[in-house]
C-alpha cells in the first residue's frame, strides 16, 4: 500500500500523519516515548491505516504551551477525530499511546477493535521504572535530557528488555529528539504520579470492543504481569498474546507480533 504524509492544524496544533489506505472504519496507531509516527511503518504496510505524530514528537508541534499529559492529550484526540471526520475505529497503541484510552473510555462507541502493546498501564499498582523516575524530578530529569547522546539512547534502551534497539530504529528516534520532545517527556511525566495512572483508567470497563493484549516478556519498562491485568481490567472479551525473547518494542525481536496485530484488526467485530 502507498503511504502518504499529511499535515493539518487541529486545536492550533500544525500535526504531521502518516496514512496507508482509505478504509473505513480506519485503524489510528498511537506510538509512546520516545518514538514517532514512523515505528508503524510495518503496520501501515499490512494493514493501512492512521499513524500520527502527537503533539510534542515527531514532525507536529512541539509547544511549550500544550498540555502534556493523559487529559491533554485526551482532548487533542477527540479534536484531531473530529478533523478527519471518523465516526468508528481501530485503535492499536504502544507505551504512552495508552493516551487513546481516555479517548476510548469517554467514547467507547468509537471504537470497533483495540489493540494495546506493552502499554502504560492505566491500573493500580504500577510502579515507574527508573529512567521514569528520574524525568519526573525536577533538574535531575533537565539534567538528565540534557546530557542525552545517541550512544547513550542506544545504552538506555537496553532496559527495555530483550537488547539495545536497532540501529535504523534508533535513527528515527534520534532524528527527532530535540528540546522540544525532550521537554514534552518530561512534562508528561511529571504529569503523571502513579495513583493518577490508576485514576485515568477507572473506566476501562467502559471499553466493550474486542481487543488483543499484546506483551514482551522481556520487558523491564512495563512488566509483562499488566498483560493479563489490562486485559481483565476492559469491558469486552479480550486476548492477551506474551512473547518470549520479546522486549518494549516486541516487534523488534518477533516480526510475527505484526502478523497477529494484522489478522486481529482485519476480523469483523462481533455483530458487524
Amino acid at each position: 500500500m502507498e503511504e502518504a504524509e499529511r499535515t493539518g492544524e487541529v486545536n492550533g496544533l500544525a500535526v504531521t500523519w502518516r496514512q496507508t489506505g482509505d478504509d473505513a472504519p480506519p485503524v489510528l496507531y498511537l506510538h509512546g516515548v520516545p518514538n514517532s509516527s514512523v515505528m508503524w511503518k510495518p503496520f501501515l504496510e499490512r494493514t493501512g491505516g492512521i499513524a500520527l505524530d502527537l503533539p510534542g514528537f515527531g514532525r507536529s508541534a512541539k509547544p511549550a504551551h500544550f498540555p502534556y499529559s493523559i487529559a491533554g492529550y485526551e482532548r487533542f484526540l477527540h479534536a484531531f477525530v473530529g478533523h478527519l471526520g471518523i465516526e468508528r475505529l481501530t485503535l492499536v497503541v504502544h507505551d504512552w499511546g495508552s493516551v487513546g484510552l481516555a479517548l476510548a473510555q469517554r467514547r467507547p462507541e468509537l471504537i470497533e477493535r483495540l489493540v494495546i502493546m506493552s502499554g502504560v498501564p492505566l491500573l493500580p499498582g504500577y510502579r515507574w521504572h527508573r529512567f521514569a523516575r528520574a524525568w519526573r524530578r525536577p533538574l535531575v530529569g533537565e539534567m538528565l535530557m540534557g546530557f542525552t547522546f545517541k550512544r547513550g539512547l542506544k545504552l538506555a534502551s537496553r532496559e527495555g528488555g530483550a537488547g539495545p534497539l536497532p540501529d535504523t530504529f534508533l535513527d528515527d528516534i534520534w532524528k527527532h529528539f530535540d528540546h522540544g520532545t525532550q521537554r514534552a517527556i518530561l512534562k508528561l511525566y511529571r504529569s503523571a504520579p502513579e495513583h493518577e495512572l490508576a485514576r485515568a483508567g477507572e473506566r476501562l470497563d467502559a471499553i466493550g470492543a474486542p481487543a488483543l493484549v499484546v506483551w514482551g516478556e522481556e520487558d523491564r519498562y512495563l512488566p509483562a504481569v499488566f498483560a493479563e491485568r489490562t486485559a481483565e481490567a476492559l469491558g469486552g472479551e479480550a486476548r492477551v498474546e506474551r512473547f518470549e525473547g520479546a522486549g518494549h518494542w516486541p516487534w523488534l525481536e518477533r516480526p510475527e507480533v505484526v502478523d497477529t496485530v494484522a489478522e486481529f484488526v482485519g476480523l469483523p467485530a462481533a455483530g458487524s
